[in-house]
């Protein structure tokens, strides 16, 4: 997908962060922005600020991890936009920093429901729309560095992103098959300042199964200091990703160093070696 100019970008978890992000850059690009995101009062600020650009933009809120809120997004943008060229499934949460074992089922509802049904869902529902239209486009899958790295204290999270990595390699592979004009790109950022270390803001009533303990918050603290100190920013992050959407690029890492870890990993499945340690 070479040209941005009038064209349709839909974006989840839009309001903040890399989504933020991604709508000022599809903005300053002259795209047409459909913003999606479960917070109210952010969507309605980021809209005003993309407008004051002179941007069309359209909002809607939608949880990711229900079907039907997706449809919905769907439906929307296409009543008044007429289509949709780029779709970046974005929205996410960070989960909680416990041991593997100490993970209670909701934790693993809540993260598994934004972080990997949401993307399913947009996958689902977004690509029939975008084949139908017989033209040039793509889906950007938000995944993370922690989809090709396995941290200690991070099992709800590193699991949904790894399944972004695949649900994303999949997918490429049956659109080359198809030999389809839409392209994929799975974007994996490590750190980055954004608020994804607050998302329990946005946890279901219903997926809470007890009060944040002491220990939670340190740990919430300790993952907000660490992106505080990203040297990798947001719109960064935007730029990276425009760029690799125009040079169909798959795999989209704005922290290279990364890769070293992704290395180390894989030489340890060639090798049969255990696991190495990544801080």
């Amino acid at each position: 997908m070479k040209q941005f100019k009038d064209k349709v970008a839909v974006i989840t978890g839009g309001a903040s962060g890399i989504g933020l992000a991604l709508a000022r850059r599809a903005a300053a690009e002259g795209m047409q922005v459909v913003l999606a995101d479960i917070e109210d009062v952010a969507l309605a600020a980021a809209a005003d600020e993309l407008r004051r650009t002179g941007a069309p933009v359209l909002t809607v809120k939608c949880d990711v991890s229900r079907a039907e809120d997706v449809e919905n997004l769907a439906a929307q943008t296409l009543k008044a936009c007429g289509g949709v060229h780029l779709i970046c499934n974005n929205a996410g949460v960070g989960g909680v920093r416990v041991k593997t074992w100490e993970a209670s089922a909701k934790d693993w509802q809540w993260v598994l429901g934004v972080n990997v049904w949401g993307v399913i869902h947009g996958v689902r529902v977004f690509t029939p729309i975008m084949l139908r239209q017989d033209e040039e486009g793509h889906i950007v899958n938000t995944a993370s560095a922690a989809g090709f790295v396995s941290m200690a204290a991070t099992a709800p999270y590193a699991v949904s992103k790894h399944s972004v990595v695949t649900l994303s390699e999949v997918l490429y592979h049956d659109l080359q098959s198809e030999q389809a004009k839409v392209g994929v790109s799975v974007l994996c950022p490590a750190w980055v300042g954004t608020n994804i270390w607050n998302a329990q803001r946005n946890r279901p009533a219903a997926l809470l199964d007890h009060a944040e303990t002491e220990a939670e918050r340190t740990r919430r603290e300790q993952v907000r200091a660490l992106l505080e100190k990203g040297k990798v920013t947001a719109a960064d992050v935007a730029a990276m990703t425009f760029e690799g959407i125009a040079n169909n690029r798959f795999y989209i890492f704005p922290h290279p160093k990364i890769r070293n870890d992704i290395r180390t990993r894989m030489e340890d499945i060639l090798e049969l070696r255990n696991p190495t340690r990544t801080a």
